[in-house]
């Protein structure tokens, strides 16, 4: 500790030149116009474009291929003539001339088996088969098909305020979602030779003609999820007669496809606060053995949706209740086989419920009359229904993992009918804008789930690993989604915990919760590009964010501030009696040089030891003794303060030079707690704009009561810090354990742990 003498010095600050990481993101968004404005919000030219759909589709069971034909109505509400449409053909993903085949990257290494070569060469007839593309007049019209994409070109401009309607038809090979992949498809099961089909990208959709990309028409090319305006949809589903349907939208011909006994058990569901069967085990169980030869159509519609899709199986139980939202009650149903149970039955339909209550909190009401979670993929999401993960063991058990995987990626694909079918972003260009706002509001759900739920993503220092990784292998948030690096830790997890950071430290929940339900509100049922969500947040807040989108968003630096040094100071009082003693017993404890401790060993007698004319006053002067010169000069120092300037230099304060230094490059807010030595503590949270002016090493003096016995740099692990080493004072050893390789399961349930122990036992 030092003793700290106070003097006034007048000068002017040095500023940093290099203010980079607070400059304002004024370069980097685009400018504000009529259709966006400078709030985020849609400015007062802000238009939508519409697409209608009149479908007929039918899957043929034997041959598992879809047949459809539709009528598209688009409305031209731009200011811009049209002179060709832009359709996307998500299934010529599959085709043999697919872009998605071509760039994948292979190396020999990747061929170590017969089987790693027999997947090279399998073929799939997969893409869409066109037949014909009408106009309303039924005349054939011209198109042209670039891979995902058909441009068909109009006799005549369409003019803005106009509609045209055209026809096509079509067919595909459904996909085996189980052997070559994808996001919906088939799943065939043997042992009962049934097929359960979750259908989606389906049709060929229109494209988004808005504002800020003109046609969004980049090619699909398996990640970059899809961009696409709202309509309303009449659909009539023809599958075999025995095969109960779920879907987007609401079904219309109730007693056509469904048994009085159903109809009943349906209506029961919409007040039961439980889930209600309305196909039971039983009755799915009889379905599969029956296998009907005749077809039943299901006609659904949905308005003011951005995409449609549907399950159909003999195999499927069905259950549902109501859950009221807002001023509504919205019906929450589940769709799975007899190979989910229990699982399902227990938990998919309370998971919607939940999900929707949550959501509905923290962005808007829930604007649909249903939400739908089928047992049938591994996790893929569309309006009002979604294909989910988890199934149990076919002895009924399953592990804690699988639990809380399904209950995850069912609150996940729920959720995203929020983000992005009604905030309806532009997945093909920012994958973040859905899925990273969409697993930071799973997180919300998740805890409001269960206490202390084991969240995969949310909190800052799950995401310290992937963030201070190889920079050479991590993108930007702001990357197009087709060339993300780890693009989970990127697009989702990265995103939810900058969310989640500045929710809990930068702005606090109320302000946070204000600014992000403002964004869903001006947005839901809109098409918003990143620079809107970043100034609407700014502008519900009064909170300066540009700092934390340039660091979180735009970079790849990551967070590690260190507490370099701490310098400890009290006031000198300049009183001799206080100053004196305090400065020989500082001198008495003071570390002495190997030499002179040696030396008084060694040198049996000095010179002057020997000879006593040698000492003289300076040599017997007690230089700790307070004399009457010492005492004058104190009473004229304290003639010269006021007595609350006296008591201020005798009050004891402690001061504490605290320096940083950002090693990761990532501002943060510096978040301090102080333990006293008298076993209180006190947490001090300084904003970083402390780094404004000098963004590599700031300092900062402290004044303080007592005496600190330790202090923290993140104490809570709010800021994603990626090394905690450099966070303390006194240094505090960071404790690992070295483990052996061996095979780590999680935890089991009892019928579990049995069957194992049996298992053990048996190998004996």
């Amino acid at each position: 500790m030092n003793k700290l003498i106070l003097t006034l010095i007048f000068g002017l600050p040095l500023l940093s030149m290099g203010q980079k990481k607070f400059a304002q993101l004024g370069e980097e968004l685009p400018t504000p116009n009529q259709y966006r404005n400078a709030a985020g919000a849609p400015g007062h030219g802000y238009y939508q474009q519409k697409a209608d759909y009149k479908i007929k589709v039918k899957i043929d069971d034997n041959t598992q291929k879809l047949y459809g034909e539709e009528t598209i109505t688009y409305t031209n509400n731009s200011p811009d003539n049209l002179d060709y449409l832009w359709i996307q053909l998500d299934q010529n993903v599959r085709a043999d001339n697919s872009d998605s085949k071509l760039i994948q990257i292979e190396k020999m290494e990747d061929f170590r088996s017969i089987r790693d070569v027999e997947r090279k060469l399998f073929h799939f007839d997969g893409g869409f088969k066109i037949e014909s593309v009408k106009s309303s007049s039924g005349r054939n019209m011209e198109y042209f098909i670039n891979k995902t994409m058909m441009r068909i070109d109009l006799e005549k401009p369409l003019r803005s305020g106009s509609s045209v309607s055209f026809d096509i038809k079509w067919w595909y090979n459904i996909n085996d979602r189980m052997k070559i992949g994808g996001r919906s498809g088939l799943e065939y099961f043997e042992e009962d030779d049934n097929y359960l089909y979750t259908i989606a990208q389906w049709f060929p959709r229109m494209c988004v003609y808005n504002d800020v990309e003109g046609w969004q028409n980049k090619q699909f090319l398996g990640r970059g999820e899809f961009t696409l305006p709202f309509g309303d949809y009449e659909v009539e589903i023809t599958v075999p007669s025995d095969h109960i349907v779920g879907s987007t939208g609401v079904l219309q011909n109730e007693s056509a496809v469904l048994s009085a006994e159903q109809r009943n058990r349906l209506k029961k569901s919409i007040s039961s606060s439980e889930p209600v069967l309305i196909v039971t085990q039983e009755e799915a169980e009889a379905n599969e053995k029956i296998k009907e030869k005749g077809l039943k159509t299901w006609i659904y519609k949905a308005d003011n949706v951005r995409d449609f899709a549907f399950t159909s199986s003999r195999k499927l139980i069905w259950d549902a209740m109501g859950v009221k939202i807002g001023d509504k009650n919205v019906m929450a149903m589940s769709y799975y086989p007899k190979e989910g149970n229990p699982l399902w039955g227990r938990y998919s339909t309370k998971l919607v419920a939940h999900t929707l209550e949550v959501y509905s909190k923290y962005t808007i009401d829930y604007p649909y009359p249903v939400a739908i979670s089928v047992d049938g993929s591994n996790g893929m999401e569309y309006p009002m229904i979604c294909f989910n993960y988890g199934r149990p063991e076919k002895d009924g058990t399953y592990s804690e993992r699988t639990k809380y995987g399904m209950w995850g990626v069912i609150i996940h694909e729920v959720g995203h009918n929020f983000f992005p079918m009604i905030i309806n972003s532009d997945e093909r260009q920012w994958t973040w804008m859905d899925e990273g706002l969409n697993t930071f509001v799973q997180y919300l759900t998740e805890q409001e789930w269960e206490r202390d739920y084991p969240s995969r993503r949310g909190p800052a220092h799950m995401i310290t690993n992937y963030m201070k990784g190889d920079k050479s292998r991590i993108s930007p948030i702001m990357t197009n989604s087709e060339s993300i690096w780890q693009f989970g830790n990127n697009a989702y997890g990265k995103p939810a915990t900058a969310l989640n950071i500045l929710r809990e430290t930068i702005m606090g929940r109320e302000l946070f919760d204000h600014a992000f339900k403002t964004y869903c509100e001006r947005w839901a049922f809109k098409h918003p590009t990143p620079a809107d969500f970043f100034r609407t947040m700014e502008d519900a807040s009064a909170v300066d964010l540009d700092w934390f989108w340039r660091g979180w968003f735009f970079t790849t630096d990551h967070v590690d501030i260190s507490l370099d040094a701490v310098n400890v100071y009290q006031l000198n009082t300049m009183n001799p009696e206080i100053e004196m003693a305090y400065n020989k017993e500082k001198d008495e404890n003071a570390d002495v040089h190997i030499g002179v401790t040696r030396n008084r060993i060694d040198v049996q007698e000095t010179f002057n030891e020997r000879d006593e004319d040698i000492d003289d006053f300076y040599a017997n002067l007690d230089i700790y003794e307070v004399d009457e010169l010492h005492r004058k000069e104190y009473e004229e120092f304290k003639n010269g303060l006021t007595e609350e300037q006296l008591n201020l230099l005798n009050a004891g304060k402690w001061f504490y030079e605290l320096e940083f230094s950002n090693i990761g490059g990532l501002v943060m807010p510096l978040i301090i707690e102080f333990n006293y030595v008298d076993g209180s503590e006190e947490v001090v949270r300084i904003p970083a704009e402390i780094w404004r002016r000098h963004e590599d090493k700031v300092s900062k003096v402290f004044i303080v009561e007592k005496e600190v016995g330790s202090i923290r740099l993140d104490p809570f692990l709010e800021t994603a810090d990626t090394d905690l080493g450099n966070n303390s004072w006194p240094h505090e050893k960071q404790n690992s354990r070295f483990e052996l390789f061996q095979q780590k399961r999680s935890r089991e349930n009892p019928m579990q742990r049995d069957k194992r122990v049996k298992e053990l036992e048996d190998k004996k």
